[in-house]
């Protein structure tokens, strides 16, 4: 389970996350929504624990964050929408790194990384280095990575940057997978098509702070007159993204 609790993250002058409360269940896929800017980046760092709440409260399958930083790490899964790696080291080494940071065993490990290679159809390029992976093959690694120590939660960050159709279509199968197992997942992502189609509720945030929540279902309702979510998306956001590009279109004109 993931439960922020009156979390705010300000950064001097900038109010980047502003008493934020969410929270996504065992077995759950929550969708994390929201313009450019809008905080949540800034959110799935201070999960990750990179980034420490400015006040509020993290809890990770019922772990505090703060209070117990390792044990709550331990159940954590991240996939970040760059993946950054050590791209000296082939596929296999990185995943065996990352083993031992999760203190995965030996054993453990040899059966789990066959499986994670098969299924993310890395198996030919597991002792290739890393540097010599397509960006679509580094971001199905840093997956397997996430998934080695079969966490109990994980959050996304845009999982299908880079992902060619049939990639992105396994990525959707293993989050329905992972949600059967019980796993609480947070995914933040401006594909919203994919948002309606896999997650269990939805909450946007705009200006740091969650503006509204539901399924699919209620937010279009919410938004009167909106058959799809990207039109309910822009309709309860204000149209921000568009009023941005018309500021942006007028001053190229002056």
């Amino acid at each position: 389970m993931i439960e922020l609790i009156k979390v705010t993250k300000q950064f001097r002058q900038v109010l980047a996350v502003d008493n934020l409360s969410l929270r996504v269940v065992p077995g759950e896929i929550y969708g994390f929504l929201g313009p450019n800017g809008a905080g949540k980046t800034t959110t799935i760092r201070m999960i990750a624990g990179t980034l420490k709440p400015t006040a509020g409260k993290i809890r990770i399958d019922g772990k505090d964050l703060e209070r117990d930083p390792l044990e709550a790490k331990r159940v954590l899964g991240i996939i970040p929408d760059r993946p950054f790696l050590y791209e000296k080291l082939t596929g296999y080494e990185f995943l065996r790194f990352t083993a031992g940071l999760y203190g995965v065993g030996s054993q453990d490990f040899e059966t789990r990384a066959a499986e994670l290679f098969d299924l993310f159809e890395l198996g030919d390029w597991r002792h290739e280095l890393i540097e010599s992976y397509s960006h679509g093959m580094k971001q199905r690694l840093i997956m397997s990575a996430a998934m080695l120590h079969r966490p109990k939660v994980v959050v996304v960050d845009e999982p299908m940057v880079g992902l060619d159709p049939r990639g992105a279509r396994l990525v959707k199968k293993i989050f329905w997978q992972l949600k059967k197992n019980g796993a609480s997942i947070l995914m933040s992502t401006h594909t919203l098509s994919l948002a309606a189609e896999v997650c269990d509720r939805i909450g946007i945030i705009l200006q740091g702070r969650l503006l509204t929540e539901g399924t699919a279902e209620s937010l279009l309702a919410e938004a009167k007159g909106s058959t799809q979510l990207e039109d309910a998306f822009l309709m309860l956001t204000g149209g921000q993204e568009e009023q941005a590009l018309a500021r942006f279109l007028e001053n190229g004109r002056s």
